[in-house]
């Protein structure tokens, strides 16, 4: 039998989200946590050194003292990435030192899930190099390193985006949900799917790492869709531009109330083609977006695509037929804000 989100637990948990999502927000400026009118801080951290011919990259994890989760990009100066993460972590907090910053998200009893998108392979996926300061930073933290999954749908998918599958006791561990989903869907409205037990009964954190890109339905992919591979059914919700299924799949608790953390992966976003990361339409625009509030992080990312279309003389999203509906419906169920007035955005240049 499904189980279904009544309104009343939906109301509830909306109002968890205020507390929870704004809360991030919140808890990041010291303010009170009855303050229903925070704004949802976003921190964008731009380096025009991050990026860097292929021959002077100190991409090497080894190199710069880290394990390696896996490597996609040579391409990447890891030792400039790795700043790029600590100042993002640190101003979103407000904490001057990186130990700090991630004591405020996580305490050394989490079990924290990573949730990666790399369903369509290198070029089109989380970079591996922008998830090793994040398990680094856990770390700090005190989460123990076999405390901490980097996930998605399938092992394959991983692998294809450049990750190490690990399932063993030692180290941290990275692997595909496979056949492990919920025996019984989740409903909320129009969707119903069953869940990752990664989600629902491995973690008790959760950190979002999608990679910003366009997408032939929605519009873009980036932090809510990311969660089409916590599902065992995303190719059944791609209707209407996806849209309600991204904003009532988001609203699921396990979803909703486990997430500290969001860091959207735009590096080298996809412009047009996505989400497959046609190579015409990737450029280097050597950004990480640092946040809480799923929906003003979509809402930045889209405005993010929009610019680059224009730039290079495509369509707004809208016009070619693919608005990101998703955005406006999660914000009017409370799951964020869509209003940049409502926005604190703090600019970072590494």
């Amino acid at each position: 039998m499904a189980k279904k989100i009544s309104r009343r637990e939906f109301l509830k948990g909306a109002a968890v989200t205020g507390a929870g999502i704004y809360g991030a927000a919140i808890l990041a400026t010291g303010s009170s946590a009855a303050s229903a009118q925070a704004k949802s801080r976003i921190v964008i951290v731009k380096s025009p050194k991050v990026l860097v011919d292929t021959a002077a990259s100190t991409n090497a994890l080894a190199d710069v003292n880290m394990a390696s989760i896996g490597s996609s990009d040579p391409s990447i100066d890891q030792s400039v990435l790795n700043s790029m993460i600590s100042q993002g972590i640190q101003a979103f907090t407000g904490k001057k030192s990186d130990t700090d910053a991630w004591r405020k998200l996580f305490k050394p009893s989490d079990v924290v899930g990573i949730k990666v998108n790399s369903f369509c392979g290198k070029g089109a996926s989380t970079h591996p190099e922008v998830v090793a300061p994040v398990i680094a930073g856990l770390k700090l933290a005190g989460v123990k390193e076999e405390n901490i999954i980097v996930w998605e749908w399938l092992d394959r998918h991983l692998i294809s985006g450049g990750f190490r599958i690990n399932r063993t006791d030692k180290g941290f561990l990275c692997y595909g949900t496979e056949n492990e989903f919920e025996e019984q869907p989740t409903t909320v409205g129009s969707f119903s799917g069953r869940l990752s037990k990664i989600l629902t009964q491995k973690i008790t954190a959760l950190i979002n790492i999608p990679i910003l890109k366009d997408h032939a339905g929605a519009g873009i992919t980036c932090v809510m869709k990311n969660h089409y591979g916590s599902i065992h059914n995303p190719s059944e919700c791609h209707g209407n531009n996806c849209d309600p299924f991204i904003a009532e799949l988001n609203s699921i608790p396990a979803i909703r109330t486990k997430t500290r953390l969001i860091i959207c992966d735009a590096l080298k976003p996809v412009a047009n083609g996505g989400p497959d990361g046609d190579p015409r339409f990737i450029w280097g625009h050597g950004a990480i977006h640092v946040g809480a509030d799923p929906v003003a992080l979509d809402y930045l990312g889209w405005q993010v695509i929009d610019a680059r279309r224009k730039e290079i003389g495509l369509p707004m999203l809208a016009d070619s037929g693919r608005p990101p509906k998703s955005i406006a419906t999660s914000a009017s169920m409370g799951l964020g804000t869509n209003d940049p007035a409502q926005m604190e955005i703090i600019r970072k240049t590494v």
